[in-house]
């Protein structure tokens, strides 16, 4: 199974993108995303940005994830 983690993306430097996810930051390739801005979320999957999704959208999923962790 694969899981795609919605992130924040915090800083762009060339096709690099520094995501956040509750405080915990790593560099994602934003390669395949049209015009990434910083502020945006953006799914991530195997260090890839693959989509970007709006805010509240990413906030849905990240709680679904926070509840699952949780069981």
């Amino acid at each position: 199974m694969c899981l795609a983690i919605p992130s924040k993306i915090v800083k762009i430097e060339d096709n690099i993108g520094t995501v956040d996810v509750d405080g915990v930051r790593r560099e994602v390739s934003l390669f395949l995303l049209e015009a990434p801005r910083i502020g945006e979320y953006v799914i991530v999957h195997a260090g890839f940005a693959i989509h970007k999704i709006d805010e509240a959208a990413a906030m849905e999923s990240l709680e679904l994830l926070r509840e699952a962790a949780s069981l």
